[in-house]
């Protein structure tokens, strides 16, 4: 069984920050991606960040470069993703996802993401 369960969703003010906590079970990180992505009302879904678990390289959508950052605790098998100078763009659902090499089908920085965790919400106020 593979969990992924997402934290520290809320509402802040533009200009606010937020830390997005993914727990990990029933998966091994080794040198899988690890990602997040978000989905506002109207809008795809589309890739946020990855991240290499194996403490590889990070890849970050030009909409949130410089102001988001994705990490990992690997003895706590938990991906972070602090995010920081929030807009009212930011608004949405995010998503933490992890590489299903057989069976995933969303791509994403060269990286096939199968597994989601239930989401938590992200509302930034203007």
């Amino acid at each position: 069984q593979v969990q992924l369960v997402e934290s520290g969703g809320g509402s802040v003010q533009a200009g606010g920050s937020l830390r997005l906590s993914c727990a990990a079970s029933g998966y091994t990180y080794s040198s899988n991606c690890m990602g997040w992505f978000r989905q506002a009302p109207g809008k795809e879904r589309e890739g946020v960040a990855t991240i290499a678990s194996g403490g590889g390289g990070t890849y970050y959508a030009d909409s949130v470069k410089g102001r988001f950052t994705i990490s990992q605790d690997n003895s706590k098998n938990t991906v972070y993703l602090q995010m920081s100078s929030l807009k009212p763009e930011d608004t949405a659902m995010y998503y933490c996802a992890a590489e299903d090499p057989l069976y995933g089908s969303t791509w994403y920085f060269a990286c096939q993401f199968g597994y989601w965790g239930q989401g938590t919400q992200v509302t930034v106020s203007s």
